[in-house]
């Protein structure tokens, strides 16, 4: 006798498939951003903690966007270095927001200019290489 669809004997088990994994783990990045931004709102509406908060995100932004820089100069990912301490800073100062979304601007521009002259050295090679031996009979 064959398994009933109704009892999903000799179905794969849908809680495996890749789709539900993706849907279980962006629910829980959501469930964990909402519980961020509960803490967060309770924290900022302590003075002393707000302030002490505020200072401490400072200090490690202003930490690591030095080191960036700094790494810009000796060997070391230094423009990383700067967006990841921009980053650190826009979770709390809106004049790292702006300049973080001036960077984001500057990177896409600089993507979308490095694939553009990469594209161009691949055309120039290809009208530079001769058509190969079976092409020219």
């Amino acid at each position: 006798m064959s398994p009933s669809p109704m009892s999903g004997a000799g179905h794969p088990d849908p809680a495996a498939s890749p789709t539900s994994r993706a849907y279980r783990r962006s629910r829980r990045w959501r469930k964990f951003r909402a519980r961020l931004r509960i803490w967060r709102r309770r924290m900022h509406s302590h003075p002393v903690l707000s302030l002490t908060w505020r200072v401490v995100v400072a200090t490690v932004g202003m930490l690591i966007l030095l080191a960036g820089v700094v790494m810009c100069v000796t060997p070391g990912p230094g423009v990383a270095g700067i967006i990841l301490g921009l980053a650190i800073l826009a979770t709390e100062f809106s004049w790292a927001r702006g300049i973080l979304r001036h960077a984001r601007e500057w990177a896409h521009r600089a993507k979308v200019q490095a694939v553009q002259k990469a594209q161009r050295r691949m055309e120039r090679k290809r009208a530079a290489s001769p058509p190969p031996a079976s092409a020219r009979r």
